[in-house]
Protein backbone atom coordinates (compact mmCIF):
# COMPACT_ATOMS: atom_id res chain seq x y z
CA UNK A 1 0.00 0.00 0.00
CA UNK A 2 2.81 2.38 0.81
CA UNK A 3 4.43 1.64 -2.56
CA UNK A 4 1.20 2.53 -4.38
CA UNK A 5 0.92 5.78 -2.45
CA UNK A 6 4.49 6.72 -3.37
CA UNK A 7 3.84 5.95 -7.04
CA UNK A 8 0.68 8.08 -7.01
CA UNK A 9 2.56 10.91 -5.33
CA UNK A 10 5.39 10.79 -7.89
CA UNK A 11 2.88 10.62 -10.76
CA UNK A 12 0.93 13.61 -9.46
CA UNK A 13 4.15 15.53 -8.94
CA UNK A 14 5.37 14.80 -12.48
CA UNK A 15 1.96 15.70 -13.96
CA UNK A 16 1.84 18.95 -12.01
CA UNK A 17 5.37 19.83 -13.12
CA UNK A 18 4.51 19.16 -16.77
CA UNK A 19 1.36 21.29 -16.62
CA UNK A 20 3.26 24.03 -14.87
CA UNK A 21 5.98 23.98 -17.53
CA UNK A 22 3.34 24.15 -20.27
CA UNK A 23 1.59 27.15 -18.71
CA UNK A 24 4.69 28.94 -17.42
CA UNK A 25 5.91 32.06 -19.18
CA UNK A 26 9.29 31.33 -20.85
CA UNK A 27 10.47 34.88 -20.17
CA UNK A 28 9.96 34.43 -16.44
CA UNK A 29 11.77 31.09 -16.54
CA UNK A 30 14.67 32.68 -18.43
CA UNK A 31 14.93 35.41 -15.79
CA UNK A 32 14.86 32.78 -13.06
CA UNK A 33 17.69 30.85 -14.73
CA UNK A 34 19.76 34.03 -15.15
CA UNK A 35 19.13 35.01 -11.53
CA UNK A 36 20.24 31.56 -10.35
CA UNK A 37 23.37 31.79 -12.50
CA UNK A 38 24.15 35.20 -11.01
CA UNK A 39 23.67 33.86 -7.49
CA UNK A 40 26.05 30.99 -8.18
CA UNK A 41 28.56 33.40 -9.72
CA UNK A 42 28.46 35.65 -6.69
CA UNK A 43 28.95 32.66 -4.39
CA UNK A 44 31.92 31.51 -6.49
CA UNK A 45 33.41 35.00 -6.41
CA UNK A 46 33.09 35.13 -2.63
CA UNK A 47 34.71 31.71 -2.25
CA UNK A 48 37.52 32.71 -4.59
CA UNK A 49 37.98 35.91 -2.62
CA UNK A 50 38.41 33.85 0.56
CA UNK A 51 41.01 31.64 -1.14
CA UNK A 52 42.95 34.60 -2.50
CA UNK A 53 42.67 36.31 0.89
CA UNK A 54 44.12 33.26 2.60
CA UNK A 55 47.03 33.37 0.16
CA UNK A 56 47.65 37.04 0.97
CA UNK A 57 47.47 36.33 4.69
CA UNK A 58 49.96 33.49 4.39
CA UNK A 59 52.28 35.78 2.46
CA UNK A 60 52.16 38.33 5.28
CA UNK A 61 52.80 35.62 7.89
CA UNK A 62 55.60 34.24 5.75
CA UNK A 63 57.21 37.64 5.59
CA UNK A 64 57.02 38.08 9.38
CA UNK A 65 58.36 34.58 9.96
CA UNK A 66 61.25 35.23 7.61
CA UNK A 67 62.05 38.43 9.52
CA UNK A 68 61.92 36.49 12.78
CA UNK A 69 64.27 33.83 11.43
CA UNK A 70 66.66 36.51 10.26
CA UNK A 71 66.54 38.18 13.68
CA UNK A 72 67.16 34.94 15.58
CA UNK A 73 70.02 34.08 13.26
CA UNK A 74 71.60 37.44 13.86
CA UNK A 75 71.11 37.11 17.63
CA UNK A 76 72.64 33.65 17.70
CA UNK A 77 75.67 34.86 15.74
CA UNK A 78 76.09 37.84 18.03
CA UNK A 79 75.96 35.57 21.09
CA UNK A 80 78.60 33.30 19.59
CA UNK A 81 80.85 36.29 18.81
CA UNK A 82 80.46 37.60 22.34
CA UNK A 83 81.26 34.15 23.77
CA UNK A 84 84.37 33.93 21.61
CA UNK A 85 85.47 37.38 22.68
CA UNK A 86 84.90 36.59 26.39
CA UNK A 87 86.78 33.33 26.08
CA UNK A 88 89.60 35.15 24.35
CA UNK A 89 89.72 37.75 27.11
CA UNK A 90 89.94 35.04 29.81
CA UNK A 91 86.38 35.31 31.10
CA UNK A 92 85.03 31.79 30.98
CA UNK A 93 81.92 32.64 33.01
CA UNK A 94 80.79 35.24 30.51
CA UNK A 95 81.73 32.96 27.67
CA UNK A 96 79.55 30.19 29.11
CA UNK A 97 76.67 32.60 29.57
CA UNK A 98 76.94 33.78 26.00
CA UNK A 99 77.11 30.18 24.87
CA UNK A 100 73.88 29.42 26.66
CA UNK A 101 72.23 32.49 25.13
CA UNK A 102 73.44 31.47 21.69
CA UNK A 103 72.08 28.00 22.25
CA UNK A 104 68.70 29.42 23.27
CA UNK A 105 68.62 31.57 20.15
CA UNK A 106 69.57 28.53 18.10
CA UNK A 107 66.65 26.59 19.53
CA UNK A 108 64.22 29.39 18.72
CA UNK A 109 65.85 29.65 15.30
CA UNK A 110 65.23 26.00 14.58
CA UNK A 111 61.59 26.34 15.61
CA UNK A 112 61.20 29.50 13.54
CA UNK A 113 62.76 27.88 10.50
CA UNK A 114 60.42 24.91 10.88
CA UNK A 115 57.43 27.26 11.03
CA UNK A 116 58.83 29.10 8.03
CA UNK A 117 59.00 25.90 6.00
CA UNK A 118 55.47 25.02 7.01
CA UNK A 119 54.29 28.46 5.98
CA UNK A 120 56.07 28.10 2.65
CA UNK A 121 54.28 24.82 2.00
CA UNK A 122 50.96 26.35 2.97
CA UNK A 123 51.66 29.34 0.76
CA UNK A 124 52.39 27.12 -2.22
CA UNK A 125 49.12 25.30 -1.68
CA UNK A 126 47.25 28.58 -1.20
CA UNK A 127 48.82 30.00 -4.35
CA UNK A 128 47.68 26.97 -6.35
CA UNK A 129 44.19 27.24 -4.85
CA UNK A 130 44.08 30.96 -5.60
CA UNK A 131 45.10 30.32 -9.21
CA UNK A 132 42.34 27.76 -9.55
CA UNK A 133 39.86 30.15 -7.97
CA UNK A 134 40.83 32.93 -10.38
CA UNK A 135 40.48 30.55 -13.33
CA UNK A 136 37.08 29.42 -12.07
CA UNK A 137 35.92 33.02 -11.67
CA UNK A 138 37.11 33.91 -15.18
CA UNK A 139 35.43 30.84 -16.67
CA UNK A 140 32.20 31.54 -14.79
CA UNK A 141 32.31 35.18 -15.91
CA UNK A 142 32.59 34.07 -19.53
CA UNK A 143 29.75 31.61 -18.91
CA UNK A 144 27.62 34.42 -17.48
CA UNK A 145 28.29 36.50 -20.58
CA UNK A 146 27.15 33.59 -22.73
CA UNK A 147 24.06 33.18 -20.56
CA UNK A 148 23.17 36.86 -20.98
CA UNK A 149 23.66 36.63 -24.74
CA UNK A 150 21.53 33.48 -24.81
CA UNK A 151 18.89 35.29 -22.74
CA UNK A 152 18.75 38.16 -25.24
CA UNK A 153 18.51 35.70 -28.15
CA UNK A 154 15.76 33.68 -26.47
CA UNK A 155 13.75 36.79 -25.58
CA UNK A 156 13.99 37.97 -29.19
CA UNK A 157 12.95 34.52 -30.41
CA UNK A 158 10.01 34.52 -27.99
CA UNK A 159 8.87 37.90 -29.29
CA UNK A 160 9.12 36.65 -32.87
CA UNK A 161 7.18 33.51 -31.96
CA UNK A 162 4.45 35.63 -30.33
CA UNK A 163 4.23 37.86 -33.43
CA UNK A 164 4.07 34.77 -35.67
CA UNK A 165 1.29 33.32 -33.53
CA UNK A 166 -0.68 36.56 -33.76
CA UNK A 167 -0.24 36.67 -37.53
CA UNK A 168 -1.31 33.03 -37.78
CA UNK A 169 -4.41 33.70 -35.68
CA UNK A 170 -5.26 36.73 -37.82
CA UNK A 171 -4.85 34.75 -41.05
CA UNK A 172 -6.93 31.90 -39.66
CA UNK A 173 -9.62 34.38 -38.64
CA UNK A 174 -9.63 35.90 -42.13
CA UNK A 175 -9.82 32.53 -43.86
CA UNK A 176 -12.42 30.97 -41.56
CA UNK A 177 -15.98 30.72 -42.88
CA UNK A 178 -17.78 31.47 -39.64
CA UNK A 179 -15.58 33.48 -37.26
CA UNK A 180 -16.63 34.10 -33.72
CA UNK A 181 -18.40 37.42 -33.13
CA UNK A 182 -20.56 39.73 -35.23
CA UNK A 183 -17.83 40.98 -37.60
CA UNK A 184 -18.26 39.71 -41.19
CA UNK A 185 -15.34 38.26 -43.04
CA UNK A 186 -13.98 39.50 -46.35
CA UNK A 187 -15.35 36.39 -48.07
CA UNK A 188 -18.87 37.17 -46.83
CA UNK A 189 -18.60 40.79 -47.95
CA UNK A 190 -17.30 39.68 -51.37
CA UNK A 191 -20.21 37.25 -51.80
CA UNK A 192 -22.69 39.97 -50.87
CA UNK A 193 -21.21 42.47 -53.34
CA UNK A 194 -21.06 39.88 -56.13
CA UNK A 195 -24.69 38.91 -55.49
CA UNK A 196 -25.79 42.54 -55.68
CA UNK A 197 -23.81 43.12 -58.86
CA UNK A 198 -25.25 39.97 -60.48
CA UNK A 199 -28.83 41.01 -59.63
CA UNK A 200 -28.22 44.48 -61.11
CA UNK A 201 -26.82 42.94 -64.31
CA UNK A 202 -29.82 40.63 -64.59
CA UNK A 203 -32.32 43.46 -64.18
CA UNK A 204 -30.50 45.55 -66.78
CA UNK A 205 -30.44 42.63 -69.20
CA UNK A 206 -34.18 42.01 -68.76
CA UNK A 207 -34.96 45.71 -69.17
CA UNK A 208 -32.87 45.96 -72.35
CA UNK A 209 -34.73 43.03 -73.93
CA UNK A 210 -38.26 44.64 -73.58
CA UNK A 211 -40.40 46.24 -76.33
CA UNK A 212 -39.92 49.77 -75.01
CA UNK A 213 -36.15 49.39 -75.02
CA UNK A 214 -36.19 48.14 -78.65
CA UNK A 215 -38.42 51.08 -79.68
CA UNK A 216 -36.05 53.55 -78.07
CA UNK A 217 -33.17 51.85 -79.84
CA UNK A 218 -34.95 52.08 -83.22
CA UNK A 219 -35.72 55.78 -82.68
CA UNK A 220 -32.12 56.45 -81.73
CA UNK A 221 -30.87 54.61 -84.82
CA UNK A 222 -33.30 56.61 -87.06
CA UNK A 223 -32.16 59.93 -85.58
CA UNK A 224 -28.55 58.94 -86.04
CA UNK A 225 -29.19 58.04 -89.68
CA UNK A 226 -30.97 61.36 -90.35
CA UNK A 227 -28.19 63.27 -88.65
CA UNK A 228 -25.59 61.49 -90.78
CA UNK A 229 -27.60 62.24 -93.96
CA UNK A 230 -27.96 65.91 -93.09
CA UNK A 231 -24.28 66.11 -92.30
CA UNK A 232 -23.47 64.60 -95.70
CA UNK A 233 -25.68 67.22 -97.42
CA UNK A 234 -23.97 70.07 -95.59
CA UNK A 235 -20.58 68.67 -96.51
CA UNK A 236 -21.65 68.43 -100.16
CA UNK A 237 -22.87 72.05 -100.17
CA UNK A 238 -19.59 73.22 -98.74
CA UNK A 239 -17.71 71.34 -101.43
CA UNK A 240 -19.82 72.74 -104.37
CA UNK A 241 -19.91 76.36 -103.09
CA UNK A 242 -23.69 76.88 -103.81
CA UNK A 243 -25.55 79.94 -102.46
CA UNK A 244 -27.49 77.63 -100.24
CA UNK A 245 -24.26 76.73 -98.48
CA UNK A 246 -23.04 80.36 -98.41
CA UNK A 247 -26.28 81.78 -97.07
CA UNK A 248 -27.08 78.94 -94.79
CA UNK A 249 -26.42 81.07 -91.77
CA UNK A 250 -28.15 84.30 -93.04
CA UNK A 251 -31.43 85.69 -91.72
CA UNK A 252 -34.33 84.27 -93.81
CA UNK A 253 -36.47 87.44 -93.21
CA UNK A 254 -33.81 89.78 -94.64
CA UNK A 255 -32.94 89.39 -98.36
CA UNK A 256 -29.41 89.77 -99.53
CA UNK A 257 -28.12 93.03 -101.08
CA UNK A 258 -28.22 93.32 -104.84
CA UNK A 259 -25.36 94.41 -107.00
CA UNK A 260 -24.64 98.10 -106.77
CA UNK A 261 -26.59 98.57 -103.51
CA UNK A 262 -24.70 99.51 -100.43
CA UNK A 263 -25.68 99.08 -96.82
CA UNK A 264 -26.60 102.81 -96.57
CA UNK A 265 -29.08 102.82 -99.48
CA UNK A 266 -32.75 102.17 -98.86
CA UNK A 267 -34.25 98.90 -99.81
CA UNK A 268 -36.43 98.77 -102.96
CA UNK A 269 -38.96 96.11 -103.38
CA UNK A 270 -38.65 94.17 -106.64
CA UNK A 271 -41.05 94.83 -109.42
CA UNK A 272 -43.17 92.38 -111.23
CA UNK A 273 -40.23 91.26 -113.30
CA UNK A 274 -38.23 90.53 -110.21
CA UNK A 275 -35.97 93.54 -110.64
CA UNK A 276 -35.62 96.18 -108.02
CA UNK A 277 -36.66 99.76 -108.79
CA UNK A 278 -33.72 102.07 -109.35
CA UNK A 279 -33.15 104.73 -106.78
CA UNK A 280 -34.12 108.27 -107.63
CA UNK A 281 -31.37 110.34 -109.22
CA UNK A 282 -30.02 113.50 -107.67
CA UNK A 283 -32.01 116.64 -108.48
CA UNK A 284 -35.17 114.69 -109.18
CA UNK A 285 -33.85 112.92 -112.26
CA UNK A 286 -34.81 109.38 -112.94
CA UNK A 287 -32.79 106.64 -114.39
CA UNK A 288 -33.65 107.62 -118.03
CA UNK A 289 -32.78 111.31 -117.73
CA UNK A 290 -34.23 114.51 -116.36
CA UNK A 291 -37.94 114.70 -115.84
CA UNK A 292 -39.89 117.18 -117.99
CA UNK A 293 -41.75 120.03 -116.42
CA UNK A 294 -45.51 120.08 -116.70
CA UNK A 295 -46.58 121.59 -119.83
CA UNK A 296 -43.09 121.92 -121.23
CA UNK A 297 -41.93 120.77 -124.57
CA UNK A 298 -40.75 117.33 -125.01
CA UNK A 299 -37.09 116.74 -125.58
Amino acid sequence: MANVVRKIARYLSASANRKFDERADPRVQIDQAIEEARRQHEALVQQAALVVGNQRQLEMRLARQAEEVAGLTESARSSLLLADNARASGDPVSAASYEETAQAFAGQLVSAETSLEDLKNLHRQAAASAAQARTAVEDNTARMQRHLAERARLLTQIEHAAMQEQMTQAMEGMSSLAPAGDTPTLAEIRDKVEHRYAVALGRHELASQGMEARMVEVRRATMDARALSRLAELRGDLGSGTPAALGAGADPQRPSLTKGQSDGEPYRAPDAGGRGAPPPAAGGQGADGPASAPGGPAA
